[in-house]
């Protein structure tokens, strides 16, 4: 195994000296080169400044210290009761501090925690004393997912005050797990060590008592260990927060502002393998096709697969996976895109969100259109494949839905010295789509085997206070068929970032700059240039030029903000982005666009402290513009929110956005910028108290243009049940209207001249998403999730573009006359006679449709043992398309239903060794 992943090291190492010099004979001019080398010699200076800087202005604050007790051999029983006499060393702590609502009070009711500790694990004594303990909330759910009252303790063993791994626990049993990463920012709950927690109850109070193996944390090796650390509690029936370590709600840093745990000594590297073997069965029903053979109506398959993870030292750990499985996750909502763009998805596998903070390298802070982008995506890994087979009548065909991961592993840690290193590589196989032709049977690849890989490195100065860091990462493919060249053979890309912070962390700033070269076939660079991200081929796009013959191409791009984001109410920050043309991170990672420039401002202002009739209230403004790499104009606009909170618990947030005219480069597909009126959208939000057992919420959205009739209108609502500690029941309903004067249709062609069709599209969309929750006890659960979804769009008064600059906005576009268009219901097809002389000079087809989709899973889950977990899965997904365009939920809910299921029934089974 160990020199298989050397191996596999080597050779990215050697891909990443071949991208070298591809890119060195690429830079042929030399003031160029001179330029860089300029960067370099100042950016050096810069970092080396802002780090004297940063010792000049880093005051310490008081922080206290708690001192754990030695134990040996004797260990407590973890049964929540404390009444071991074990319990009898050491010292309780007491000293909590109020910091929600009322910052720096005492709080409601006294907590106290102890902690002892062997060669092998750290021991956690916490009591929650409550003078009313009848009151004390205890909600059973799934692990990471609880409500009520519940404690917490986080500890930065590596004590580089920017990671902290979190273990809690609610009043009913239910724990929670998660990594803390970059002070706070990050918070990754998906990651499930193994420990042990137990809680008790009694006329005092509530008490927790917890085992964490030393195996599940990173520390260094070191005689005396000195870690970071924090301990929570939730007062739930009045929503307060309290602390051991107090930290002001100004800070604007978190794990850096932990209290000190010392006193542990002489603790070795623990050992730490796990292994987790699987076994999957699988029967799928589907409806049954006369006369094609993959639709026999039933399909069984029985396969398994291996997770482990290996501490490689005490402060990195390899992960890795065999053949997975991720039958379990649920699947991603349903949505009809109508954009030229790819929609993104969150990351639902655990193996691959796991640690995905270390791996993280994005462009981009905030929740814009440009926060998604990263140069590591990991949805790549085992997605749809690219390729699909041409269709006919008389053929019938099998095409995976997913590409087949072979194996994965990932690399992840941070050493004592303050290096965070995260390596990841994966191998997915060729997946070929079964085809019956004629009673012929043959094989198409649609999607060729390929290695991704990512080196990810962030080396902590100055206490946490700078960071410098590198990225990289390598995809290749192996590619046999003419038909797949138009994916990339190679795609590399590469980015170094900085961060530095000031004054208690009050102040900072922080960089990237990435770049990327992909080479292939001409006809996969050509792609590359026609993309929607880019569209080479406008003709109003001088700064570019479409070359036809290429076989690579690079791009760069990078961000720059700086700000206030703690000490005292007021916050801001601003800063610019760019995406340069040639740019392409979609191969590993997630770019949404390409060819811009943006510079924002965002400032916010804080009243944390209850006040007449708010338990506290903030307001923020945006602004931001946009140009492309010619220096035009593309985008410009602002954005003006409150949110508040009211003494009865309920919250509200209210804003609006104004966005300027703009031109926006991808409406035509290709074709001229088209110049695009200005609007408004004013949203809101209200949601009531969340500590009831009812709970009601609902938001809208809505968008109006400065000219023609065009409007978009969103609203959505939720109700939410917890009838008992047990029980979870959620509806939440969504209702979308659309209406747009210019809603792109197809291109045609007259004469060698593009014909951009548009029409007004009247689209009402309607989803209910249904949830519950069963949980039996903390490590026993049965949940539901299923949502309906209905869309149907409808478009009328079809036109095509004329002048897509034109300052008047009616004059953009001319609307089909009656004599200019006709329909024939026979074929499905709209005719179009701009010439009037009764002969069709192009056509497309009717693009009304009504897209019907209900996805649904029953998931049962049960953790018989820690590491060990049972599923039992029932997933059923309908689908259907009709064409109409008319919307009745009522009827296409029937039509719906009346299409026949696809239903999955699974049975995972895993057991977990640790040796």
């Amino acid at each position: 195994m160990g020199v298989v992943l050397g191996m596999i090291f080597i050779v990215n190492i050697v891909n990443l000296f071949l991208l070298r010099g591809v890119l060195n004979r690429e830079m042929e001019e030399t003031k160029v080169v001179q330029r860089r080398r300029t960067m370099k010699k100042y950016g050096a200076l810069l970092i080396t400044g802002l780090m004297v800087f940063s010792f000049a202005f880093s005051i310490e604050k008081e922080k206290k210290i708690y001192v754990a007790y030695h134990i040996n051999p004797h260990s407590p029983t973890i049964d929540g009761r404390l009444d071991d006499p074990i319990w009898q060393k050491g010292e309780w702590e007491a000293g909590f501090i109020q910091r929600k609502p009322y910052e720096g009070q005492a709080p409601s009711q006294k907590t106290a925690f102890k902690i002892l500790y062997d060669d092998k694990h750290i021991y956690i004594a916490i009591r929650a004393f409550d003078t009313e303990p009848q009151k004390i909330e205890r909600r059973m759910s799934r692990r990471d997912d609880f409500e009520g009252d519940w404690v917490g303790i986080e500890i930065d063993s590596y004590y580089d005050q920017r990671t902290a791994f979190c273990f809690s626990v609610n009043a009913a049993g239910v724990k929670a797990d998660q990594v803390i990463s970059d002070d706070g920012e990050n918070e990754d709950p998906n990651w499930d060590p193994i420990w042990y927690v137990k809680t008790d109850a009694d006329e005092e109070g509530w008490t927790a008592e917890m085992r964490i193996p030393l195996s599940q944390l990173r520390y260094g090796n070191r005689v005396s260990q000195v870690w970071g650390l924090q301990l929570t509690r939730m007062l739930f029936r009045k929503e307060e927060t309290s602390h051991w370590q107090f930290i002001p709600r100004d800070s604007s840093g978190w794990v850096s502002q932990f209290g000190r745990l010392e006193g542990i000594e002489n603790i070795k590297a623990q050992r730490q393998v796990e292994l987790y073997p699987y076994t999957v069965a699988n029967v799928q029903t589907f409806q049954n096709e006369a006369g094609n053979p993959f639709a026999t109506g039933r399909l069984s398959q029985l396969m398994g697969g291996l997770d482990g993870k290996i501490g490689v030292t005490s402060d990195l750990t390899l992960d890795f996976t065999v053949n997975p499985d991720f039958g379990q996750v649920e699947a991603d909502p349903s949505e009809v895109n109508l954009t030229a763009f790819e929609t993104y998805f969150e990351e639902k596998r655990p193996f691959f969100i796991e640690g995905r903070n270390i791996l993280n390298f994005r462009l981009m802070l905030g929740d814009g259109d440009f926060s998604s982008d990263n140069l590591f995506y990991t949805r790549r890994i085992g997605g749809r494949p690219h390729h699909s087979p041409s269709a006919s009548e008389d053929k019938y065909m099998d095409v995976p839905q997913n590409t087949s991961i072979l194996g994965a592993f990932k690399l992840t840690g941070k050493t004592k010295n303050g290096l965070s290193i995260g390596v990841i590589e994966s191998v997915t196989a060729t997946e070929r789509a079964d085809i019956s032709f004629l009673g012929q049977l043959r094989q198409e690849t649609v999607e060729p085997f390929t290695n991704y890989f990512g080196l990810r490195l962030q080396k902590d100065y100055n206490r946490g206070n700078t960071l410098i860091g590198a990225m990289v990462t390598a995809t290749n493919r192996n590619i046999e068929d003419s038909h797949l060249d138009i994916l990339h053979s190679a795609a590399y890309t590469g980015g170094m970032d900085f961060y530095h912070t000031w004054k208690d962390r009050a102040y900072f700033i922080q960089g990237n700059t990435v770049f990327s070269h992909v080479r292939g076939s001409k006809e996969a660079i050509l792609e590359t240039q026609i993309s929607p991200l880019r569209y080479f081929q406008r003709p109003d796009a001088d700064h570019v030029t479409l070359d036809p013959n290429r076989t690579s191409l690079s791009g760069f791009g990078g961000t720059l903000v700086a700000g206030k984001l703690g000490g005292g109410s007021l916050k801001y920050i601003g800063g610019f982005t760019f995406r340069s043309p040639g740019l392409e991170l979609n191969d590993m990672g997630y770019l949404r666009d390409a060819d811009k420039i943006m510079q924002f401002i965002w400032a916010g202002y804080n009243i944390y402290e209850p006040f007449s009739i708010f338990r506290n209230f903030n307001f923020n403004f945006n602004q931001w513009m946009g140009w492309d790499f010619s220096g035009e104009r593309i985008f410009a606009g602002g954005n003006f929110g409150v949110y508040g909170q009211f003494k009865n618990y309920y919250t509200f947030s209210v804003s609006i956005n104004r966005n300027d005219e703009s031109l926006a480069k991808s409406l035509l597909r290709g074709g001229s910028s088209l110049r695009w009126p200005g609007r408004w959208a004013p949203s809101f939000n209200f949601e009531t108290d969340s500590r009831k057992k009812l709970r009601f919420h609902a938001g809208g959205y809505s968008s109006f243009i400065d000219q023609g009739n065009s409007k978009y209108m969103s609203c959505q609502a939720g109700l939410s049940y917890t009838p008992n500690s047990a029980l979870s029941v959620a509806i939440l309903p969504s209702y979308d209207v659309n209406k747009q004067e210019l809603q792109y249709v197809e291109t045609g062609s007259v004469e060698n001249e593009n014909k951009y069709i548009f029409g007004r599209i009247d689209q009402k969309t309607l989803a209910v998403t249904l949830r519950f929750n069963i949980s039996l006890t903390p490590d026993l659960s049965i949940q539901f999730y299923g949502q309906p979804f209905v869309s149907a769009g409808n478009y009328t008064e079809f036109k095509h573009i004329t002048d897509s600059r034109a300052q008047n906005y009616r004059d953009r576009y001319h609307t089909f006359m009656d004599e200019e268009i006709s329909f024939d219901e026979n074929t499905g097809v709209y005719n179009i006679d701009e010439n009037k002389d009764g002969t069709p000079d192009y056509s497309f087809d009717d693009p009304n449709f009504n897209f019907l989709q209900f996805r649904s899973n029953l998931v049962v889950r049960w953790e018989y043992r820690p590491g060990s977990v049972l599923f039992l899965v029932w997933s059923q997904g309908r689908t259907d398309v009709l064409s109409n365009g008319d919307f009745s939920f009522g009827n296409d809910l029937r039509n719906l239903f009346d299409t026949h299921p696809h239903n999955v029934f699974l049975i995972k089974f895993s057991y977990g060794f640790q040796l």
